[in-house]
């Protein structure tokens, strides 16, 4: 790996390396666009690496692993965490688990921490913001693997849930029962997060397939704390859905807690599916039907990917991208 140093970068882009320092550290205040952009250009082309990431690129191995999850209160989250720990465990290596809060930031925070603690390979559910970095590593052959979501670059070997499918399992359950007045409830879709998008996406086009046109209204994907808002004002008008689609745990939370709070009869009233199972689903008044991740699988594949590039002296220039394919759990709530 070519010594490429700060200074070099600084004389690349015709700046200091307290500036060079500064825009490393995403220390952007005082620092014009164009200065910004000559850097980022400069560090692209040398293929600069941080000095105490470099250092620990160089290092022994240290039979470890960081897994950067977007938000460990998912259940998606805390199973496939526990997966890759059976994983690991079997492989004789240890965890360090972040939790970035779909935050690009902190995201970019915890590699460099991760990578300066000689971690041997990284699990992360990406966040959209940290293309950059992930190409940078890649140049240093550093072994990655993501989980849950996609970038746009197919630059590591990814692992996520077949969720056109998910959203179609959802949609065909609930015309089942004769159902055609479906409201989708999703956590924000602002960041581009692949399941989120996908899901929708996929709601929409197995509506269109069967022929029923959606109401853009009853699309509700918001910030988890306004999804209440945006339930009281789609149930207070005259044309109610009759059926909803959670697609993640913590949408359903909201749509359950506003269910309880209004005295809404299911499946009397309206039907009810979520994608990611959770004990209390099982047991709750009535049980919920589910579209269920493997998760604990595709956990154990992440790691069986990254332990593959561990051993890989050169990267691939790109990846296949698994997808999982959802389980259906019918219960009583559609």
């Amino acid at each position: 790996m070519k010594n490429v140093t700060m200074a070099d970068v600084a004389l690349k882009a015709g700046v200091s390396k307290s500036t060079v320092s500064q825009f490393i550290n995403n220390r952007f205040e005082y620092m014009a666009e164009s200065t910004q952009e000559r850097i980022r250009e400069a560090v692209n082309e040398l293929g600069y690496i941080p000095n105490f990431i470099a250092k620990s690129l160089k290092q022994k191995k240290s039979a470890t692993i960081g897994v950067i999850v977007a938000n460990i209160l998912h259940t998606f989250s805390t199973e496939t965490i526990r997966a890759i720990e059976d994983e690991c465990g079997v492989n004789h290596f240890h965890l360090f688990v972040c939790n970035a809060d779909d935050d690009p930031e902190k995201e970019r925070d915890y590699i460099d921490m991760l990578l300066a603690k000689q971690v041997d390979g990284l699990i992360i559910l990406p966040t959209n913001g940290n293309a950059d970095l992930y190409k940078r590593l890649k140049a240093a052959n550093f072994p990655i693997v993501f989980i849950d979501r996609k970038i746009d670059e197919p630059m590591y070997p990814t692992v996520l849930l077949d969720n056109k499918k998910a959203a179609e399992l959802a949609v065909e359950s609930i015309l089942q029962k004769n159902r055609k007045k479906i409201a989708i409830v999703a956590t924000s879709i602002i960041r581009n997060v692949t399941p989120r998008v996908e899901r929708i996406n996929g709601f929409k086009q197995a509506l269109s397939q069967k022929g029923i046109e959606f109401k853009p209204e009853w699309i509700i994907a918001v910030e988890r704390e306004d999804i209440r808002k945006r339930l009281e004002e789609v149930w207070s008008s005259s044309d109610r859905p009759e059926a909803f689609f959670a697609t993640n745990d913590l949408s359903l939370v909201e749509l359950l807690k506003f269910i309880k709070e209004k005295e809404i009869q299911v499946p009397q009233d309206v039907s009810i599916i979520a994608v990611d199972d959770s004990p209390f689903l099982e047991i709750f008044t009535p049980p919920i039907t589910v579209i269920k991740q493997p998760t604990f699988e595709m956990g154990k594949e992440a790691v069986k990917k990254l332990l593959k590039l561990m051993g890989t002296e050169t990267l691939e220039e790109s990846y296949e991208t698994k997808r999982y394919t959802p389980i259906l759990i019918e219960r009583n709530s559609v």
